[in-house]
Formats: structure tokens, C-alpha cells, sequence
């Protein structure tokens, strides 16, 4: 029934909830198993929503568990991984570190390794593929001009880019010491349904909502290139199907903005779709202490995935922030 079997790890948090269900529609002759710990930042929901899908099957497991793995890879007889699964949130890995080693560092190891020893065991080397999830992060930060492309050094200043940036590694060491089949991909800052209320921007909606302070670190100046998450599920099939092997694509809308802006356009979406009586949402603006170590811009340069696979993102922020924000009021 099934022409192949796929295995997306994380496929119940933010991004990979978004792309399982751009996968499913898009590849009705896919088999995929989503394997998801659902941790606090998962959604329990989407497994739900998984489940009544043909083509998806909802998995509850942790990458961490090579036994699982490894009954995962034969049982379904997979031959392509897209790993999203990680710890991802800054401020929590500035609390504690280890866990973000244990999950983003050892758990993607594993998944290497299980991937490595199967695909080699049924002779598809070439023909399977494993495609790995990252950050901008893991390049440090920006001053006030130039972009990061594939070029650029690492240099992550926080627990969680730090792992990630050891996760590339070691997947880029899979490909040069043993011929494992792989990619990476580094987006900018994702927004869109379902990302977990912790975030930035599902904490602007919820704070107006609530009526309650919108904490903004320091002085609000601090930039991301945002990325429509719809977009960044185009991306990662393009590179999972197309991606030269070995290779990092740099995924990026060309969104910069300051956090204020962010706040601003937020609140005034807000304004027009839930109208706070006698108020604007605007109001509720609050400067807290800056985060440790706050790198102050990101900005990516996808001309290499433009012009190798024909990708540019599609959603304006705008267009993005108003769905977005539907969403979360829906």
C-alpha cells in the first residue's frame, strides 16, 4: 500500500506538527511515524489529529531509547529520517543545560547511529536519507549588517545553540566517516500555528488576551528574520527529496524585525480582530532584564536553497501574523 516508510521524530511539537501534516497531504503514498516524547513544549492533540490520518501513524517514545529506535526502523522498514526532535527553548537551557545535551546531542547520536547500522544492514545506503533539523543560532550572533550563510563559522552563545551546533556535527561527521545519506537545515525564527505558548509571539497574543504585561527583554531592539512556518515545511521537503548529499541549506524569509515591531504589529492585528474596550493592546508593553548572553540579530541568506532547488519563501509577515494570530484566537 505504502511506496516508503518515514520516520519524523518530534512530529508533535511546533514545526513538526506543521510539516506532518504538509507531508501526509502532500505524499498520500508515505507511511509516516511520528515519534514524539510529548514533552511539556508537544502537543497531545496533534497525536490525536495523527491518528486519524491513513497515511500517519503517532508514536509516543523518546529519541533517546535505541531499543525503540531500532524496533521502529524494522518494524516499518524506514528508509528516510526527518528529525525535528529537541529541547529548544534558550531560557530553559541557561536553567539546565544537561537536558538539552541528553536529548539534542545524545538523542540525535542515536538516531545516527540505529540509521547507520540498519540501512547498512539492508544495503540502501544511497538511497535512504536522513535529514536533520537546526537553528541560525549555532552561528552566533550579528552585528547590525550582513547575513549568515552556509559559510559561516559556528559560534553558538547559548546551551541550546550549543547543542544543536553539536548535532550538526555529528551529523556531518556520519556522512564524511561512514557515507551515511544526509542534510541539514538551518531556519531562522519560525512562527504559525501551534508553536507552544512559551514562544514570543503566542506570548504577545496570550498576554493582550490575558490583559497582563508583555514582558520584552531589554530594550526591545533585538533582531530575528521570522519564517512563516508553512514555508520551512516547503523547504524541508524540497531538501529531504532534492538536498545534494552532505549539504546545509540556510533557511530565511527576509523578515527582519526588532522585537518592538514584532509587539507592535501583533498588538495591532489584535486591535482590529478582538478590540480591547477603550484601550489598545499596545499599552501593555513591558521592558523586563534582559536574558544572559541575548545574541542581538540573526539574519540568514537562502540564496543557496533559491538557487539550487528553486525555493523563496512565500508568506509575507504580514500575511503570516494575521493567521497566526487567527489561529490562536480560534
Amino acid at each position: 500500500m505504502f511506496e516508503k516508510s518515514i520516520l519524523v521524530t518530534g512530529g508533535a511539537g511546533f514545526i513538526g506538527a506543521n510539516f506532518v501534516s504538509h507531508f501526509a497531504k502532500s505524499y498520500p503514498h508515505y507511511r509516516i511515524i511520528d515519534l514524539d516524547a510529548l514533552t511539556y513544549a508537544a502537543h497531545s492533540a496533534v497525536f490525536e489529529l495523527q491518528a486519524q490520518m491513513d497515511n500517519v501513524v503517532p508514536v509516543r517514545g523518546n529519541i533517546c531509547d535505541a531499543a525503540l529506535i531500532r524496533q521502529l526502523l524494522r518494524q516499518y522498514a524506514i528508509t528516510g529520517v526527518i528529525h525535528f526532535a529537541a529541547e529548544s527553548h534558550v531560557d530553559n537551557s541557561i536553567a539546565n543545560p544537561l537536558i538539552f545535551v541528553e536529548t539534542n546531542v545524545n538523542g540525535t547520536a542515536n538516531l545516527l547511529n540505529e540509521c547507520l547500522n540498519y540501512w547498512q544492514e539492508i544495503n540502501c545506503m544511497e538511497s535512504a536519507r536522513f535529514h536533520h533539523i537546526s537553528t541560525d543560532e549555532v552561528y552566533g550572533s550579528l552585528g547590525a549588517e550582513g547575513f549568515f550563510t552556509e559559510e559561516t563559522p559556528y559560534a553558538p552563545n547559548s546551551p541550546y545553540s550549543a547543542s544543536k551546533a553539536s548535532s550538526d556535527l555529528l551529523v556531518r561527521a556520519y556522512t564524511h566517516t561512514y557515507g551515511l545519506n544526509t542534510t541539514i537545515s538551518n531556519c531562522s525564527n519560525n512562527y504559525g500555528p501551534w508553536q507552544h505558548s512559551e514562544k514570543f509571539i503566542p506570548t504577545i497574543i496570550r498576554k493582550c488576551l490575558a490583559h497582563e504585561p508583555i514582558p520584552v527583554y531589554g530594550k526591545g531592539l533585538n533582531i530575528r528574520d521570522w519564517l512563516w512556518v508553512g514555508d520551512h515545511c516547503q523547504a524541508i521537503d524540497l531538501i529531504f527529496h532534492k538536498g545534494k548529499v552532505g549539504e546545509s541549506y540556510n533557511v530565511g524569509g527576509h523578515n527582519e524585525r526588532t522585537n518592538l515591531q514584532i509587539v507592535d504589529t501583533v498588538c495591532n492585528v489584535l486591535n482590529e480582530l478582538r478590540p480591547w474596550s477603550g484601550h489598545d493592546y499596545n499599552e501593555l508593553l513591558s521592558f523586563v532584564n534582559d536574558r544572559p548572553g541575548h545574541d542581538f540579530r540573526y539574519a540568514i541568506d537562502p540564496s543557496k536553497i533559491s538557487k539550487e532547488l528553486g525555493w523563496t519563501s512565500q508568506t509575507t509577515f504580514e500575511q503570516g501574523i494575521r493567521q497566526t494570530v487567527q489561529w490562536y484566537l480560534q
